[in-house]
């Protein structure tokens, strides 16, 4: 994997392989990198997550599609293959950019899910399981 170190300490991993990434391929690269994977999320087309931080150091290994992180000085855009590791407290929204779901792992080194909420929670794991729930 390609590293790049980013403002605010973050880190983006772009996928060097000439092969798709799979599942399977993107777990191993998790625990290479000492990550747990506590999810494997396929958000939906036009997602939008709105402003967070968590308490550990978060990671996004994408299986397939590609997302927008939004922090306050810049965007990061990744792709299948690619894994962004965003350092405790930094706050964060999440957008799906385009009419293609995006899928990737989502963990910590610890493997356990925590997050600080600075808006609506909308597109939270809570929130898209009451959507679910109000469709049914």
């Amino acid at each position: 994997m390609y590293q790049f170190k980013l403002p605010n300490g973050i880190i983006l991993y772009k996928w060097p392989h000439k092969q798709d990434p799979t599942e399977d391929l993107m777990k191993m690269e998790l625990d290479n990198l000492g990550f747990k994977a506590y999810d494997l999320q396929t958000c939906p087309p036009w997602f939008e997550r709105s402003m967070h931080a968590h308490d550990y150091e978060e990671i996004r290994a994408a299986v397939s599609g590609c997302i927008t992180f939004h922090f306050s000085e810049f965007p990061i855009t990744i792709e299948a293959g690619d894994i962004v590791i965003i350092p405790a407290g930094i706050p964060h929204e999440a957008i799906t950019h385009n009419s293609k779901p995006f899928t990737a792992f989502k963990g910590s080194r610890s493997g356990v899910r925590s997050v600080t909420e600075y808006g609506d929670a909308k597109g939270s794991i809570e929130d898209l399981q009451k959507q679910k729930e109000n469709k049914a």
